[in-house]
């Protein structure tokens, strides 16, 4: 097997065909931010604007989603971010079982690499995928799992957020836990230089 590593993991997403996804989309959306952060986080495809620029979240839910970590006071080019399928379903629809099991090599791949300490699940179809088919996003968030050394927490994605402003407070608890826990780790004063 060959060694793990971005280039291989770069032509690997740019050659996949292995499933219907990649038909019709103007560029792949493999992912993109600091590759040694201790903060990975996992949305659930690229949307329209992200298909455009072939960059993750960068539409007004990625807007949003950066003006929420700037609020607990992580620059955006300090953590990892990324999803779980790396091309645009067609009509932003959710992508199929079939559709995210195909791509799961290419995630798999990404954190080897990134080896972040911290993950976030952004919505419910990042959550499901890499937690388990029962995970329930408005039951779960909010929670740390334990994966082989690595937290993980469900939130709501920032485009559910933009649907239903209601949800935000929620969001805020869930991104305040997420300073807590790369406090506890050691991680946030190190990685970030603001402190608290």
């Amino acid at each position: 097997m060959p060694e793990i590593t971005w280039e291989l993991f770069d032509s690997q997403v740019a050659a996949c065909g292995m499933c219907g996804l990649y038909q019709g989309i103007h560029h792949k959306v493999p992912g993109q931010g600091d590759i040694h952060a201790p903060l990975m986080l996992i949305g659930e495809g690229p949307g329209q604007v992200e298909d455009e620029e072939g960059l993750a979240f960068v539409g007004p839910a990625g807007q949003l989603l950066t003006r929420m970590l700037l609020a607990i006071g992580l620059p955006r080019d300090r953590v990892y971010i990324c999803n779980i399928v790396k091309c645009r379903p067609p009509h932003n629809r959710v992508p199929t079982e079939e559709e995210a099991a195909a791509c799961m090599l290419h995630l798999r791949m990404q954190v080897a690499l990134v080896r972040p300490r911290v993950i976030v699940l952004l919505g419910s179809t990042a959550a499901k995928n890499t937690l388990g088919p029962e995970i329930r996003i408005t039951r779960d968030r909010g929670q740390w799992f334990e994966r082989k050394g690595v937290w993980m927490m469900p939130t709501f994605h920032p485009s559910a957020l933009l649907r239903d402003p209601d949800k935000k407070r929620e969001a805020w608890e869930d991104m305040q836990r997420l300073r807590d826990k790369l406090m506890e780790l050691h991680l946030y004063d190190d990685l970030y230089g603001t402190g608290s």
